[in-house]
């Protein structure tokens, strides 16, 4: 069996920034840290901060008055900052800069009189705070079904945007429709999908061509990694997302496989090399590292955090 890993993989500069921030609110100011919304969708990174301290928590109600509470790297609607500046809360926004930017320009369209179409996937958690930046004149496109019914009411003043972990793909085609559909559709200057999601996907397709079967290290409510899962059987091999080691099965693999290895963007390297541990007990024998373009962004902390460790030193 020969294992071949994809590169890039793992963590992008937007998780690394996330959770960062809620290691050093915890090393500045101790336990307990709040967390709203998982920082990032990771079984093990969770499981990792809860154990130094830090709790999750889906609604603001259950953050005590004045205490510190970190924003997900999803980012949140106004109202759930307002509601948190209201009860006193100290808040660290560990919102991805690249999310940020698809909240920026969602604010933009709308001031300039655009309603805006918003390709992405309801219920997720980027979703509804992009959602939440305007009280109005931004629907969620899903499909190019909802190009039929999106209640625009000037078709000459549409913008759009989109979430920053879809299908590059599958987000083209919509795209593509949506600009039938609007000829004068106005999008954003660059891509909204960010460039961890396109490289991931990149290496996942290579992967693709010359193994039997992949195998993408997150977590089951990743968008990220379920896109990779998704690319590689979109090209006819078969793929299983795993959060580690003990969830890969023995019969997924065969006497000389070559399985591809990748992560998606949430996922620890530990996690990475505990799934190609697994794999070379069960008989692999080659381990190659892809080639794959370097990632060199970096993201600072949040300036409040950064203000809020100066002043106690």
């Amino acid at each position: 069996m020969r294992i071949y890993v994809a590169n890039p993989r793992g963590f992008c500069a937007g998780v690394e920034r996330a959770i960062a921030t809620v290691e050093r609110a915890l090393e500045e100011f101790g336990p307990p840290v709040y967390v709203r919304h998982e920082v990032v969708h990771n079984k093990t990174v969770v499981e990792d901060l809860r154990a130094q301290g830090a709790v999750f928590v889906e609604d603001l109600a259950d953050v005590p008055p004045g205490a510190r509470v970190v924003f997900s790297a999803h980012g949140v609607a106004r109202a759930v900052a307002e509601e948190a500046r209201a009860r006193a809360l100290t808040i660290f926004d560990a919102t991805c800069p690249l999310v940020s930017k698809v909240h920026n320009e969602v604010v933009r369209w709308r001031r300039a009189g655009y309603e805006c179409l918003l390709i992405g996937h309801a219920g997720h958690p980027e979703v509804e705070g992009t959602l939440g930046q305007v009280p109005d004149g931004v629907y969620l496109v899903e499909t190019e079904c909802d190009l039929a019914t999106v209640p625009v009411k000037d078709p000459t003043r549409v913008a759009y945007v989109t979430q920053t972990t879809l299908s590059v793909e599958d987000t083209a085609r919509l795209i593509a429709a949506l600009r039938a559909r609007f000829p004068a559709a106005r999008g954003p200057h660059t891509d909204d999908i960010c460039y961890a999601t396109q490289n991931r996907q990149d290496a996942v397709r290579a992967l693709a061509r010359h193994c039997d079967v992949v195998v993408v290290v997150g977590s089951g409510h990743s968008s990220n990694a379920n896109r990779l899962r998704e690319l590689a059987e979109g090209m006819g091999v078969p793929a299983h997302l795993v959060d580690g080691a003990s969830d890969l099965e023995r019969a997924w693999f065969t006497e000389g496989s070559a399985v591809g290895v990748t992560a998606g963007a949430s996922t620890p390297e530990h996690a990475v090399q505990a799934v190609i541990g697994r794999l070379r007990e069960w008989g692999a024998r080659l381990v190659q590292e892809e080639a794959g373009p370097a990632e060199t962004v970096v993201f600072s902390l949040p300036k409040a955090l950064k203000r809020a460790s100066a002043a106690r030193s």
